[in-house]
């Protein structure tokens, strides 16, 4: 199976947060970049529109009509995760505008894929919401199934409870879980390639003290700015630009 254009929709998760490279706009990589590079070819190009902090509405709005017009045979797309993490969210209206927003893409022919959102167990914080992501996810399965699209069951993959899937502030992927995703999305649309899991660093044995302490840590670093900014309406993405924004050859790799 080949693709020659292909453009990746969505936030943060798509973006590339937590794969740093300062040589790539925003400083940051991504598993999508990872696909490209797979997929790169003579009569390739490649786009990403997603842009870290947007919501699902802001997704639609801004996305899905570019991503229309470039006529692509591969769009990846992952929405809502940032709503459901909102004090009050009503999933089902967010999914309506879902729908439509995925039917509209499936209508030009391309190859869909849509994602369900991590399982946060019982993570601090975000597992209290591990209800309403259950919601979300088996409306997202709905949403597949109804449109025939490809679907990257996130909430399935038990690597990522390794926590060094994950990035410092413990809400991003790292560059080993996008280098992971990366190899879900191939392996979900059955195409070859030779990508391996990034090695692992061998985890600190931390004393009860020290658990408690970088918890602390973790909480004024990155949970405080993160619940600040919900509280003020503010996104860590508001002065940022798309990464890809037109249609371009794959050159890093």
């Amino acid at each position: 199976m080949t693709f020659s254009r292909f453009v990746a929709l969505g936030d943060s998760f798509t973006e590339g947060v937590g794969d740093p490279d300062n040589t790539r706009p925003n400083g940051v990589r991504g598993w999508a970049d990872r696909v490209a590079e797979v997929l790169k070819g003579d009569d390739f190009a490649y786009a990403n529109l997603a842009i870290r902090g947007r919501k699902l509405l802001q997704i639609v709005a801004e996305q899905i009509d570019p991503a229309i017009a470039m006529q692509p045979d591969l769009v990846t797309i992952y929405a809502g995760a940032n709503d459901v993490l909102r004090p009050r969210v009503d999933i089902d209206r967010l999914m309506q505008s879902y729908d439509h927003a995925i039917g509209r893409l499936t209508e030009t022919g391309a190859r869909v894929v849509m994602f369900t959102a991590y399982d946060p167990g019982d993570a601090p914080i975000f597992g209290a919401l591990r209800g309403r992501f259950a919601i979300y996810n088996e409306l997202v399965r709905e949403v597949a199934d109804r449109h025939g699209t490809t679907l990257v069951d996130f909430w399935r993959l038990g690597d990522y409870r390794d926590d060094r899937l994950w990035d410092v502030d413990r809400m991003h992927m790292s560059s080993a879980g996008h280098q992971r995703m990366a190899i879900a999305v191939l392996d979900t649309l059955g195409i070859e390639h030779d990508l391996r899991p990034l090695e692992l660093t061998e985890r600190p044995v931390l004393t009860g003290r020290d658990r408690r302490a970088a918890n602390v840590d973790w909480v004024k670093a990155y949970a405080a700015p993160w619940v600040k900014r919900r509280l003020t309406g503010t996104s860590s993405g508001d002065n940022l630009s798309p990464r890809w924004p037109a249609l371009a050859p794959v050159t890093a790799g």
